[in-house]
């Protein structure tokens, strides 16, 4: 059925129904939760239609000749590596794209032989799967909280926020001006604007911002960008301006992962205390326990 038909047969049920049941019913309809299955699925459906909008602006690899550094450190890891945005591209498309030629998990150990390894993948971005996990079943109730991400680049946190949570406010804040006008993109296309602001700046000239969140969101944002001096600055800056009490730190990797081998003051016993998750609880059949596991929660004491 399609919209008109299914517009006319909601309109004939209502029609149909005994004035005195009339405003019983359009009042559960407004006010019960029957229907959120419906606007989850819906709001799946709008975040793989953004991705599509922006896979057809990006390169395969979702990488800018912009992201200087970040090429750099990936060419330079111990085992062949590439990078697959995983809001950009879930299994089902990297098998498709594969069978076209188009990508590889696999590179040839010695040239010329049939022996082969796998690729290592590294994504910069949630999938669908950790969008969903982040803000249905890891995060509490974010209604009239704010919300920032470091590091926002195709904005699939700040997408995912607004369609899965109740956020008053999602602030990204990105370097690359290529990434921001990319978000500002969707965010036009989408009609996000009366809940989604992308920042064009460096986080640590966002004192104030950090200050006033009450969530903060750094998927893998320091370690492919910054030099390690830039790494540990940040980490600083950020350390000494999250300070509000019970406000929520997301990170991927650990905190420990990311600071163990740098320079810094920062003594996260007297600043976070990890929240344990339950990774039981994301009942849904396309769960990667392990890209679920990189996920870690702080509060902040």
């Amino acid at each position: 059925m399609d919209f008109v038909g299914a517009q006319s047969a909601v309109l004939a049920v209502l029609r149909g129904v005994r004035a005195g049941d009339r405003s019983r019913l359009l009042h559960w309809m407004r006010t019960t939760n029957d229907f959120d299955e419906f606007m989850l699925h819906n709001n799946d459906v709008v975040l793989r239609s953004i991705a599509e909008d922006l896979r057809n602006c990006l390169p395969i690899e979702a990488m800018l000749n912009s992201e200087h550094l970040a090429i750099q450190k990936i060419l330079e890891q111990p085992e062949p590596t590439v990078h697959v945005d995983a809001f950009l591209y879930d299994d089902d498309d990297i098998d498709s794209l594969c069978e076209k030629g188009k990508m590889s998990r696999n590179y040839c150990v010695v040239c010329g032989s049939h022996k082969t390894a796998p690729l290592e993948f590294i994504s910069h971005s949630f999938s669908l799967m950790e969008l969903k996990f982040l803000y249905q079943y890891a995060l509490p109730d974010l209604t009239g909280k704010i919300l920032v991400d470091v590091g926002s680049r195709l904005g699939a946190v700040l997408f995912g926020g607004y369609l899965y949570s109740s956020a008053s406010q999602l602030y990204g804040v990105e370097m690359n001006a290529d990434f921001c006008q990319l978000q500002e993109m969707i965010i036009t296309k989408y009609q996000f604007t009366d809940r989604v602001k992308v920042l064009h700046s460096d986080i640590c000239t966002q004192a104030s911002l950090l200050q006033n969140a009450d969530v903060v969101v750094m998927n893998n944002v320091f370690e492919y960008f910054l030099d390690r001096l830039e790494q540990a600055r940040a980490w600083e800056f950020i350390s000494h301006n999250m300070r509000k009490k019970e406000s929520l730190l997301v990170t991927v990797p650990s905190l420990e992962e990311s600071i163990t081998n740098l320079q810094t003051d920062i003594l996260l016993s007297q600043w976070v205390e990890e929240m344990k998750l339950d990774y039981d609880v994301y009942m849904e059949k396309d769960i990667d326990r392990e890209a679920l596991g990189q996920i870690h929660l702080y509060k902040i004491l």
